[in-house]
């Protein structure tokens, strides 16, 4: 007995399977022109639909031949907010629907930001958390939003970032430093050949804060020292003190509730580091990144909670 989960968000093409307990993701980051910051949705769209035949060809053969699938998900929006909607998803969407019409499957839907917590709580086999409540950082090129997440993962936003995301600042200081996109890995490698002990302290605010003044600082920083490394350092360490206030200040509204860490920045190994010995629940950074494999395991548990 086998699910397969369906995501196709901006940045990467991915296809995963679960059967209860092991799980295999695969995935493929959209290409983007060098200089530029991500794609138009059309582009995506377009790149999605030709990748997702090899991406699944490449599962089967990785996983054998599979007979017995069950069930089909998929993510279909961002959040699990009233609005939201991205074209990019559509992609993953029809192919779930067309594989599930024939095979006479049931499919499930989700958001990309429920696929990305369950993704984080199983990678970290923390499966317990699915059923019980916590707090959630989504913390990627689209998103900061840190999240109240009750059973089944239904989640109110009470935190996070009123303008740029951490991951867009990261990319947009990777694009000033001439890294490819996206920076993620490049800007946390970079960071390493430094001591930097500079930042720019934001303000936080009820666990809210703006980063779109920490990207003219980056500037005038990367201006005056001439240095890459220290640069992305003081990126980085910037993100992380806004991202620590906004946590302490959660946890003062809502004491003892462990912080899971899901989306592509909370594989920064500054990130993981900066909470090491709190109650943070951390997942290989594989399963960070956009995936498929919360999507899959969310699917397992809607098919054996139907």
């Amino acid at each position: 007995m086998i699910v397969l989960g369906f995501d196709t968000s901006n940045y990467t093409t991915s296809i995963a399977a679960y059967d209860g307990g092991r799980g295999h993701n695969c995935s493929r980051l959209l290409d983007v022109r060098p200089g530029e910051l991500g794609l138009r949705q059309s582009d995506a769209l377009f790149s999605h639909m030709k990748r997702l035949p090899a991406l699944a060809a490449q599962l089967m053969d990785e996983i054998g031949a599979c007979d017995d699938v069950v069930a089909l998900g998929v993510s279909t929006r961002p959040r699990a907010v009233e609005g939201s909607y991205m074209p990019c998803f559509l992609a993953g969407e029809s192919q779930a629907r067309v594989l599930a019409s024939v095979l006479n499957v049931p499919v499930y839907s989700f958001s990309h930001q429920q696929g990305h917590i369950a993704a984080a709580c199983w990678g970290a086999e923390r499966m317990d958390l699915l059923k019980t409540p916590h707090l959630a950082w989504h913390l990627s090129g689209g998103t900061t939003e840190l999240l109240l997440v009750e059973p089944e993962l239904r989640a109110v936003c009470i935190g996070g970032t009123t303008d740029l995301s951490a991951g867009q600042l990261i990319d947009r200081t990777g694009q000033m430093l001439g890294l490819d996109f996206p920076a993620g890995k490049a800007i946390d490698r970079l960071s390493a050949g430094s001591d930097n002990a500079d930042l720019f302290r934001v303000r936080v605010d009820g666990a809210q804060f703006s980063l779109s003044g920490v990207q003219n600082k980056l500037r005038e920083y990367f201006e005056k020292t001439g240095d890459p490394a220290a640069t992305a350092r003081y990126c980085l360490r910037s993100i992380i003190h806004a991202v620590r206030k906004a946590t302490k200040q959660a946890l003062d509204e809502h004491p003892g509730l462990p912080v899971v860490f899901s989306g592509g920045v909370a594989s920064n190994s500054m990130l993981r580091e900066a909470f090491a010995g709190l109650d943070a629940v951390f997942c290989p950074p594989a399963y960070s990144t956009d995936n498929a494999m919360g999507i899959a395991v969310l699917t397992w548990e809607a098919y054996h909670g139907a």
